[in-house]
């Protein structure tokens, strides 16, 4: 008996167009500063002390990195110390933003996903990846989202083989 079996690739024949939210990844190394080192018995920031450290401080350590500054210590710290670290860390660093890891992630890929070109996507049918070496956080997910949802005929999280409908125009 002769069998013959083709093998069909119906992924490929689908017309689904792969995007990978980890392709927005924003460079640079991450940082964060925590103020709490700088507050006296870790309760009180004394100015005087403050701005000698502002002075003495080796800002240039920051070149290039994305910072996030923050306060883990349960403390009340007055904006002008935050914004005086700003102010300093500013001709350095790539990327500073109030706020933890989590908040630094989210504005950096909020960045990052604001430059590209959604229109590219118009009509098609997009699977939005949903696993990969690299963290994503869900806030990307959303905001890649609210821009593909605008042009796209139909969005899908997961893989190809195994998807999770979010969007199908309705024409």
């Amino acid at each position: 008996m002769d069998i013959q079996e083709n093998i069909v690739n119906k992924v490929a024949q689908s017309g689904l167009v792969t995007l990978d939210p980890a392709d927005f990844y924003p460079a640079g190394e991450r940082v964060i500063y925590d103020i709490k080192d700088n507050l006296f018995h870790g309760l009180i920031l004394k100015e005087k002390d403050f701005r000698e450290f502002i002075k003495e401080h080796d800002w240039a350590q920051y070149e290039g990195k994305n910072v996030g500054i923050t306060c883990t210590a349960d403390a009340i710290v007055p904006a002008w110390a935050y914004m005086l670290l700003a102010n300093r860390m500013a001709p350095y660093a790539r990327e500073i933003v109030f706020g933890n890891k989590e908040v630094l992630e989210t504005v950096l890929f909020e960045k990052e996903i604001a430059k590209a070109d959604f229109e590219q996507y118009r009509g098609q049918r997009i699977v939005l990846k949903g696993c990969g070496d690299t963290e994503v956080p869900v806030s990307a997910y959303v905001e890649i989202t609210k821009r593909l949802t605008a042009v796209v005929k139909s969005l899908m999280f997961g893989e190809p083989c195994s998807t999770v409908p979010i969007y199908k125009r309705k024409d």
